[in-house]
């Protein structure tokens, strides 16, 4: 194995992160081609999903190298690295954080010896049985394991060395149906891609193809189907729930470890999915210019334009403005190099608030009553820091859309939302919320027009954060998350490090 230097990345946000999910994963088996680069293209379009780490690991067939590190795709590679990394097989990862720190030694593709050599995996997701993983694993292969992938890749290599017969397909068989919570995973030997997906399908997970025909050019999985426009694959299908997908020389193996029991995250459609990405069929993009005709519908206001918070808001933004008859202006200007930096902000800087990432158009603005739709409240921070920004712009009125629900809950499912505590929703009225945020008026979506603008059936899809229905029964833990030492001891004595975020 070989990595490269760690370095650790600072967040340049002077107000509060939106929902991050943990992770985008991309895999690709395609000899002949230059795997090291297509994954790099693909993590690049996946960068949304994770900005804290990315990595790749590529085998040529007779060994693994994987190569990661802090920081934007962009930053952890260039062209000199990815030329040096030769092979037919590859699997990429881009890390935002949910269990474990945010530090190098957590950033994956994992690895672990396994019995004829090695295993390399990338995980999107979160488990919820990571205690009881743990407990599987015996005690000196423990340590040093500070995440829910690191005890998931450590377990697996460890059920391929218990059986010289068994292989690695069948290890996951084995230990997949004992795995709880949300995962998709992508993971590889020297010779086989494989593809796994949790049976509720909670995160995104798709498989596409690379040339004309399944007997020529290669197979790629990958978080979004967006993922595969960029490395010019056709999509072929989704991963099922409860699919494990072996790709090799013989082409594409599925086989069963679960039933599927369907319950696709909904917040994708709201905001953690590419707006160029099809989910269940449905364009994303598409469903969120939907919901917001909906909630024109739903919560009409007398204003003179609509505005979008870009760039998530911008979709729900046009369809308020198409079905309520206000003009669609763009009022606010998105600065879109601010986001995760390596140099440290000064105090001066995190006093400029939301300036750092957006800029008021006070031409458009001036005088004028908005409409300014956005896709979630979280602490409401943000909110409050572009309202007082709006109306120091000259702005007469502020009305607040949400082309979501209230978060009400926290996930426990693979994004990163604050605690019940923290979320604003959960403690006020929608009311008492305009009037913390300074909004002249405030409404959102009802769930049920969201679920409808999805056009999936609301008992296949996961509703946790709007309505506390989990589909996988959790703990009740006050930040949504798991200790490990709960399974192995304080990290003293365990090696073990606790989940932070």
């Amino acid at each position: 194995m070989s990595y490269s230097d760690g370095r650790l990345s600072m967040d340049l946000d002077p107000l509060e992160r939106g929902p991050q999910d943990a992770c985008g994963v991309f895999g690709v088996w395609a000899p002949g081609e230059e795997v090291s680069k297509l994954t790099y293209f693909g993590l690049y379009a996946l960068q949304h999903r994770g900005q804290e780490s990315a990595g790749i690991a590529l085998s040529d067939g007779e060994r693994i190298v994987v190569y990661k590190d802090m920081g934007l795709v962009s930053q952890v590679f260039n062209e000199a690295t990815l030329d040096s990394l030769k092979g037919h097989l590859a699997i990429g990862h881009c890390r935002y954080s949910t269990t474990g720190s945010p530090v190098w030694e957590n950033a994956q593709p994992t690895f672990y010896s396994a019995r004829r050599g090695g295993l390399a995996l990338g995980h999107n997701g979160n488990l919820i049985n990571t205690p009881e993983l743990a407990a599987m694993l015996p005690p000196d292969s423990r340590r040093g394991a500070t995440t829910d992938t690191e005890v998931l890749t450590n377990l697996l290599a460890d059920y391929a060395r218990a059986d010289a017969e068994r292989t690695m397909e069948e290890a996951a068989l084995d230990l997949l149906p004992q795995v709880r919570g949300a995962f998709s995973l992508v993971f590889m030997d020297e010779n086989t891609l494989y593809a796994a997906r949790d049976p509720q399908g909670i995160r995104p997970f798709v498989l596409g193809r690379l040339g004309e025909s399944s007997n020529a050019g290669g197979w790629v999985v990958a978080s979004e189907t967006a993922a595969l426009d960029i490395v010019g694959a056709t999509p072929v299908r989704e991963i099922e729930p409860g699919e494990l997908l072996t790709i090799d020389e013989r082409g594409v193996r599925s086989r069963r470890f679960a039933p599927a029991r369907r319950k696709g995250c909904l917040f994708e459609y709201v905001y953690l999915a590419r707006p160029d990405t099809t989910i269940a069929g449905r364009n994303v993009n598409s469903t969120r210019v939907e919901v917001g005709r909906r909630l024109a519908k739903e919560h009409p206001v007398e204003a003179d334009l609509v505005i979008p918070v870009p760039e998530s808001g911008t979709p729900a933004a046009v369809g308020y403005a198409e079905a309520s008859g206000i003009p669609f202006a763009q009022g606010l200007v998105k600065n879109s190099y601010v986001g995760r930096t390596f140099i440290q902000p000064s105090q001066t800087l995190r006093q400029l608030g939301i300036r750092l990432k957006l800029n008021p158009l006070r031409d458009v603005i001036e005088g004028r009553r908005l409409v300014v739709v956005d896709d979630s409240i979280v602490r409401g921070n943000t909110q409050r820091a572009l309202v007082r920004m709006l109306r120091d712009a000259g702005a007469a009125e502020v009305h607040v859309r949400i082309s979501s629900p209230p978060v009400l809950w926290p996930c426990y499912y693979g994004v990163d939302f604050a605690t019940r505590a923290e979320l604003i929703a959960a403690t006020l009225s929608v009311d008492g919320i305009a009037a913390s945020v300074g909004a002249d008026s405030l409404a959102y979506v009802d769930l049920d027009e969201l679920v409808a603008a999805s056009e999936v059936p609301k008992d296949q899809l996961c509703r946790a954060c709007f309505d506390g229905v989990y589909p996988i029964e959790v703990a009740d833990d006050a930040r949504g998350k798991y200790l490990l030492e709960k399974a192995c001891g304080t990290p003293e004595d365990s090696g073990l490090a606790t989940s932070d975020t």
